[in-house]
């Protein structure tokens, strides 16, 4: 299954990546228009430490904690991606607790909100807003 990684050697900590994916959810055709004078709410983040940037994003895992912790069943996964099903979330915030990489976070429209890899797209949108390829998709071993 192919999945975003990030290489922290090519991250510019530029923050691009946040954009894109924000406006990503937006549907609106001009980013300018749809992000100008809002906080954005990306489904991606960029990190800093000890001068590396890197990008910290959901890993679509094998075997997710944050599904098998889901009191709801609003996480799922199919076909190796994990979505979240807006209705039945309740906000009980157990799978931000359970991620181990800090993936998934609150959202102000109700739900939790993490990277479902923009699967109405193809490809997911921080990956096609990266200047310098630190973020790609692939299949990896």
């Amino acid at each position: 299954m192919r999945r975003v990684f990030v290489n922290e050697k090519w991250c510019l900590g530029c923050h691009l990546c946040e954009y894109y994916c924000a406006f990503a959810g937006t549907g609106e055709k001009d980013m300018a228009r749809a992000l100008k004078d809002i906080k954005i709410h990306p489904r991606i983040n960029v990190e800093e430490k000890d001068g590396i940037c890197f990008a910290v994003s959901c890993r679509h895992c094998k075997e997710p904690l944050c599904v098998k912790a889901c009191i709801t069943g609003a996480l799922q996964k199919s076909d190796g991606v994990i979505t979240i099903d807006s209705e039945k979330c309740v906000n009980c915030y157990t799978c931000i607790l359970c991620c181990p990489y800090g993936a998934i976070s609150p959202s102000d429209g109700g739900a939790v909100m993490k990277c479902e890899l923009c699967v109405s797209t193809g490809t997911p949108a921080c990956v096609a807003g990266c200047p310098n390829n630190a973020i790609v998709y692939e299949e990896r071993a």
